[in-house]
């Protein structure tokens, strides 16, 4: 016969096991991993944001079963500190591993290069197809200079000053956002490039001509010299007949596709430089530093006519008098035939 003090115990000691064993469950069901809503969830945790304030976002955003399940994972790691961004959690993790991104500051971001002599509607499109920025987000942005009125008070539009480098986007990162990051980049770059300040009609002359030395030619060594070609030509007042103005003037008119028409060369669009004397009304790309540097420092010389080698090197043949322009034309065509 099994005395009442050994059965107490013996019930004790399974009613322990229970509790414990319910404690396991449960802790293992709420500290397991959760199948959230959406495929990937992005989640920006404020700077000074709290321990309590995180769990109860994380809780609302379906990644954890309750806000104690990240505060249980917290206070083992009471020391470890939570790095402020924006993160993006897949479909299923338990709150360690959010924890863990978050203490090791995992942040979220895109990489997005921008070429040099991009226009703001290739950067749209580029834009629209590596990122979360949609391309008519960014092109109604652009189209507001307000932005790089102190610099600019004249420019039509962001053009020409959204500096072609690699940039790093969050999910939550807007149009507005990156074309100020651009413009950012373009202060320091400019600042460099002329410690002595110029004033502002300089600033948009100068920016202008580079973009269209930009479009014209790929080579480095070229560049001074077509900012030659092209200032020889405006102190003449001569038209610039610089083709890539004729196809932005069809792109801002939403009416370009690839192949610069007789229609185009006679356009009134004000950026036509084969129909209106003198710069266009701004830059029709963004210039790198190496064209913004030829623009500032055109080559010495009295050349007034390039054309493209038809060597297939991207070089052009530079020459002084019509007489010359149109001998380098022939010899082009004849060795594009061959």
């Amino acid at each position: 016969m099994v005395s009442r003090p050994r059965t107490r115990r013996f019930f004790g000691v399974v009613l322990t096991l229970l509790v414990l064993g319910g404690l396991g469950v449960a802790g293992f069901w709420y500290l397991g991993p959760v199948r959230a809503p959406q495929e990937e969830t992005f989640v920006q945790i404020d700077r000074g944001m709290s321990s309590p304030a995180i769990a109860d976002m994380l809780a609302q955003q379906g990644l954890v079963r309750s806000n104690w399940a990240f505060l249980a994972v917290r206070a083992l790691q009471p020391r470890a500190r939570l790095q402020a961004g924006e993160y993006r959690f897949g479909a299923e993790q338990t709150p360690f591993e959010i924890f863990d991104k978050i203490r090791r500051g995992q942040i979220f971001f895109e990489v997005v290069t921008i070429p040099e002599g991009s226009n703001m509607f290739d950067i749209a499109a580029i834009l629209e197809k590596s990122t979360s920025i949609k391309a008519a987000d960014f092109l109604k942005a652009a189209a507001d200079p307000e932005a790089i009125r102190d610099l600019d008070p004249s420019a039509p539009s962001l053009e020409g000053y959204l500096f072609p480098s690699t940039y790093q986007v969050t999910h939550s990162t807007s149009a507005q956002q990156l074309c100020r990051m651009m413009i950012s980049e373009f202060h320091k770059e400019w600042r460099v490039l002329t410690p002595s300040a110029l004033p502002a009609p300089e600033i948009h002359r100068v920016v202008t001509l580079a973009s269209l030395v930009e479009k014209e030619t790929g080579l480095s060594s070229e560049r001074p010299i077509v900012a030659s070609v092209f200032t020889n030509r405006l102190r003449l007042n001569m038209p610039l007949q610089c083709d890539p103005t004729t196809m932005y003037a069809a792109l801002l008119e939403n009416r370009y596709n690839g192949v610069i028409h007789k229609s185009d060369l006679v356009s009134t669009n004000p950026y036509n430089t084969y129909a209106h004397a003198g710069l266009p009304p701004g830059p029709i790309a963004n210039p790198g530093v190496q064209s913004l540097k030829a623009a500032l420092n055109p080559a010495p010389g009295d050349y007034l006519y390039f054309v493209a080698r038809a060597d297939g090197s991207g070089g052009h043949h530079f020459t002084s008098t019509l007489a010359e322009h149109e001998k380098a034309v022939a010899d082009f065509r004849r060795a594009s035939h061959q």
